[in-house]
């Protein structure tokens, strides 16, 4: 059986409107041309699709199933379609970005990467001095999309879930702590804790772990690159908390051990932050895209 949309669109057509003169109508073709297309798909199938003595017309039960499959997939068709067209009518636009997420410059840049690629004409930049002050500045229009995991109810914007992610403890592999195998509050409380350079709040490891329990750590050393945390750490000069898809990458690494906070460990999800406005932006969506599967196809590599 040859399928083509022009069959999907007719059965709907006739289950919407009722009837042949309708749907010719809605389809914009002649009762007489509708009828024939009729009987050539039902030759095709096999089995009668409409029953016709009914009234109003309706389908059969073999006709059923076909608007089964034409309710899911016209309506994907149309979407493509519309995307397609806004590809044409919004390629010119911009896309200045600001994270509260320091560690998310590890996948954000590859994926920026490939985006400016399919949108030549779509000024892209990274707004680092907007970092403390993200979502105000969406409001205020400084930046088009925040990357966030700590959501605030703001007028007008909008929270697009991006993935989940677990902030892990790294240590030194000869860490006491790895026998243990996980960290409590009070086992940072005198460590040396290597973070990034951002505020307390908007790192996981005081707003989720630390503070909650009232506990601090003996030292904090702020390190701009993971790179560089990471070969400290290794060094016994600190411990780490970092997403888990960072540290998926150093996995096979003989010097690190990885550990959850607490005995079940802390999940956590990243957002997108875009005013609502911006969402039906076809380059928005493509970027929305892009931003979810990064970090899946980072921790297949690590992975492999």
């Amino acid at each position: 059986m040859h399928l083509e949309l022009r069959h999907l669109r007719t059965v709907h057509a006739v289950h919407e409107q009722g009837g042949l003169a309708r749907a010719a109508d809605v389809l914009n073709i002649t009762q007489s041309a509708l009828s024939h297309q009729i009987k050539a798909l039902e030759e095709q199938a096999g089995v009668e699709l409409f029953v016709r003595r009914a009234k109003p017309m309706r389908l059969s039960p073999a006709g059923m199933r076909l608007l089964r499959l034409a309710e899911q997939v016209l309506p994907m068709v149309a979407a493509t379609e519309a995307e397609f067209k806004g590809v044409e009518a919004g390629r010119i636009g911009r896309l200045h970005i600001a994270m509260e997420c320091h560690a998310c410059f590890d996948w954000l840049l590859p994926v920026l990467d490939i985006f400016r690629r399919a949108w030549p004409e779509v000024d892209v930049d990274i707004r680092q001095r907007l970092a403390f002050g993200a979502l105000p500045a969406l409001a205020r229009q400084e930046v088009d999309l925040v990357i966030s995991s700590d959501p605030e109810d703001m007028p007008g914007i909008h929270y697009q879930p991006l993935f989940d992610y677990a902030p892990t403890l790294v240590a030194a592999a000869g860490h006491p702590l790895v026998q243990k195998g996980y960290a409590e509050p009070q086992d940072l409380a005198g460590e040396t804790l290597i973070t990034y350079p951002m505020d307390r709040a908007r790192l996981d490891v005081f707003s989720q772990f630390l503070t909650p329990a009232g506990v601090e750590p003996a030292q904090q050393r702020q390190v701009e690159l993971t790179a560089v945390s990471l070969m400290l750490v290794a060094s016994g000069r600190g411990v780490a908390v970092m997403p888990d898809w960072v540290l998926r990458r150093e996995a096979a690494n003989p010097e690190l051990a990885m550990l959850p906070l607490g005995r079940g460990g802390i999940l956590r999800r990243l957002y997108a932050a875009i005013r609502e406005e911006d969402l039906s932006q076809p380059y928005i969506a493509h970027v929305l895209r892009l931003a979810r599967t990064e970090p899946l196809r980072m921790l297949r590599g690590a992975a492999g």
